[in-house]
């Protein structure tokens, strides 16, 4: 079974539920990043199940209330966000700092790994009351953007896609913060570590 498959199911279950429909759905956003469903899929369904209005409201508290989950998580579990600032500097280097606009672009391109940008936010803001501000700031219009034209972009051609998220990675690189901080650390290695490697 695909994972649009199974998501389908779980959002027809989730119908029935009646007047716990929405706080169902909340709670969906928050599973699916542990099932990596996308959350593309999530929202157009949401769309699909409340109205765009409604849909794009629940998918906001969601996927704001997964970011929150994945605070406490590498909170209460540090190597997994070892892991991830793993996959950051992978992917993006070990100093690249986003700024704000990056980050909401990203969190509008399907593909991009979820708690990856969480990452990226959690290492902007170090309070956590910074994070869900700024976690919340970045999920609405991705919510809005998957809730209202996800189900448009399903009847877009190959090239037009291909179009629209080209103009997102350039809007990324537009978007950039102009200057790269190196901690001192990092830059000045210690004598002691230098006499170990030689």
């Amino acid at each position: 079974m695909t994972i649009e498959i199974v998501a389908a199911s779980v959002l027809t279950a989730i119908k029935t539920t009646g007047f716990f429909a929405p706080f169902a759905f909340i709670l969906f956003h928050v599973l699916r990043q542990f099932l990596l469903i996308p959350v593309a899929v999530v929202c157009v369904a949401g769309g699909i199940l409340f109205g765009g209005e409604l849909g794009s409201l629940y998918s906001v508290i969601g996927l704001t209330c997964a970011s929150m989950t994945f605070y406490l998580i590498t909170k209460m579990f540090p190597a997994l966000l070892q892991r991830f600032v793993k996959m950051k500097v992978r992917w993006l280097g070990a100093y690249v700092q986003l700024s704000v606009g990056q980050i909401i672009i990203l969190r509008m391109i399907p593909f991009i790994n979820f708690s990856l940008i969480s990452l990226l936010i959690l290492e902007k803001v170090k309070t956590f009351r910074g994070y869900a501000k700024l976690s919340l700031l970045t999920h609405i219009p991705s919510a809005l953007c998957f809730t209202f034209l996800g189900t448009f972009i399903q009847t877009l051609s190959p090239v037009l896609i291909i179009v629209l998220l080209s103009v997102l990675v350039f809007l990324v690189y537009f978007f950039r913060e102009k200057q790269v901080m190196i901690k001192w650390y990092d830059f000045f290695v210690p004598a002691r570590e230098k006499s170990h490697d030689s």
